[in-house]
């Protein structure tokens, strides 16, 4: 059972057991974590977010090419790629194999076409 207890200053407290302290700190974590996957679903319904299939995840989770995963996942070729972002096929593989840096430019390009953000393709 709570009670309640002031402060010489005046502030009121709530002095309670362990347990119902403890009891509220999971209730509300459980409400925030409702909330995330309430936020996540809406943005989800929204087109603000989409699923990665588990193995396009599974891919860039062990380190391939965010650019040669997210190209294989709309399903586009190289060589369109490169055709709609203006760059050579053999300048795409070598940003795609790590043996190049994209510019800005060219990344900004990539991501765009691909329907992602810079970031995903870090």
């Amino acid at each position: 059972m709570a009670q309640k207890i002031e402060t010489p200053g005046g502030e009121a407290l709530a002095l309670l057991p362990w347990d119902e302290y403890e009891a509220l700190l999971a209730a509300a974590e459980d409400r925030a974590e409702i909330r995330a996957y309430d936020t996540a679903k809406a943005r989800l319904a929204a087109g603000e977010d989409e699923v990665i299939p588990p193995a396009f995840a599974g891919r860039l989770l062990d380190g391939e090419s965010p650019i040669r995963v997210y190209r294989d996942l709309r399903g586009i070729s190289a060589r369109d790629l490169a055709a709609a972002t203006g760059i050579s096929p053999s300048y795409l593989s070598q940003i795609e194999t790590g043996r190049r840096q994209g510019t800005a430019e060219t990344l900004k390009a990539l991501a765009e076409r691909l329907e992602v953000t810079l970031d995903d393709l870090a």
